[in-house]
């Protein structure tokens, strides 16, 4: 069986108040021009995901509600996980094995380093850097999330605003 893991980095965020917790921290108008894009681009990829998992900051949660309502995926079934805020990997990955088995392709939307350092964990990969916005599609041989931690996943593609569109 096929799993598709799908992380994402939050989209550009604003530092025009720096009164503001980091958490609350909301996206600037590149962040939310580039996030509706991006769920476009997910979109073209006929590919829907059965779950999305976002961090608890506020540009995380409005990435993943915007990249969810580009490719239709009802704004409720978003889930915060308060662990995702600025995770490592380690984290991540704990989350992700805590899931349904039922969900076969799942959205993370995170923070780096976390993201980066997860997608060169799970793949082998060398990126050196998931640019805010940008996705990484991995693919696994399977059956169930608890084996994603030891299983090596395929770099199925790494997508991201700036890049030239396929």
């Amino acid at each position: 069986m096929k799993k598709r893991l799908t992380l994402l980095r939050h989209a550009k965020s604003s530092w025009n108040n720096p009164e503001l917790d980091d958490r609350d921290r909301p996206l600037n108008k590149r962040g939310e021009r580039d996030a509706p894009m991006m769920g476009q681009r997910l979109l073209k990829k006929e590919t829907r995901p059965s779950l999305i998992l976002t961090s608890p900051a506020k540009r995380a949660r409005q990435t993943a509600r915007l990249i969810a309502g580009e490719i239709g995926y009802p704004l409720e079934f978003l889930q915060t996980e308060h662990e995702l805020y600025l995770a490592d990997p380690g984290t991540m990955l704990a989350i992700i094995a805590q899931q349904d088995n039922a969900f076969n392709d799942i959205v993370l939307c995170a923070h780096n380093p976390g993201i980066t350092d997860l997608a060169n964990r799970l793949s082998g990969a060398s990126i050196d850097n998931v640019p805010t916005c940008g996705m990484v599609f991995l693919e696994a041989e399977i059956s169930s999330w608890d084996e994603i931690n030891t299983s090596r996943c395929t770099l199925a593609e790494f997508d991201y605003p700036k890049r030239p569109e396929n």
